[in-house]
């Protein structure tokens, strides 16, 4: 693991920016019903294949009561190929049904009230609060997040709560969700969790983990 360095964020952050200008999420949404289903669904699985499922479930299930609704041997079958469909099913329908009964039918806009929902934790909280209302309520750490906020001495935190403490000091709350955004990218592209490219990453000579070369291993998430 990468010892904290905080003293390159600043240069680090403004070189990742410029790298990548406009992050945009991976995930295809339409409106924060389609974020919260996406974002439960992504768990354990892959951006490309929510896609791939959703460009269908989307068109079958298009209000918070179809999937309240919906027969749950039939949902478990539409999410099947996104892995742990059967908690994946239910959460989404418990949802379904607490939003209903508790918000209007309206997916809730607040923190307080997104962590009440089945399949909903701190990390899936803020992506729906950024992405779907525009609210920056935290950073939401993914595996990405985790490892290069490591490997680049941001943090010493194994665990995603205080390793989002560490980054919301360094971070300006306007750019919570592109800082976010920016590191799942680089993460995808470059910094990959087993063989980083840091002959490719326009951060290599300021990042602690590649001025190391024997900290370039893949850190655990």
């Amino acid at each position: 693991m990468a010892a904290s360095n905080l003293s390159n964020f600043p240069q680090i952050w403004e070189l990742l920016k410029k790298e990548y200008p406009d992050p945009q999420p991976a995930l295809h949404f339409k409106n924060p019903l389609e974020l919260l289903v996406a974002t439960i669904l992504s768990a354990q699985s892959t951006d490309v294949q929510i896609n791939k499922v959703t460009r269908e479930l989307f068109k079958k299930y298009r209000t918070v009561f179809d999937y309240a609704d919906a027969d749950i041997r039939q949902l478990e079958k539409d999410i099947y190929s996104t892995g742990f469909y059967r908690n994946k099913a239910k959460h989404l329908q418990q949802s379904a049904r607490i939003i209903i009964e508790d918000f209007g039918g309206e997916v809730p806009s607040t923190m307080e009230d997104l962590l009440k929902l089945p399949g909903v934790a701190h990390k899936t909280a803020n992506i729906v609060l950024a992405r779907g209302f525009g609210v920056k309520a935290g950073i939401a750490v993914d595996t990405h997040v985790k490892r290069l906020a490591t490997r680049l001495g941001f943090t010493e935190n194994k665990d995603p709560v205080k390793i989002e403490k560490d980054l919301i000091e360094l971070v300006d709350q306007s750019e919570w969700d592109d800082f976010s955004l920016t590191l799942i990218l680089h993460g995808r592209n470059i910094c990959f969790a087993r063989k980083p490219a840091c002959g490719e990453c326009v951060v290599r000579h300021l990042c602690p983990s590649s001025i190391n070369p024997s900290l370039t291993v893949s850190t655990p998430c």
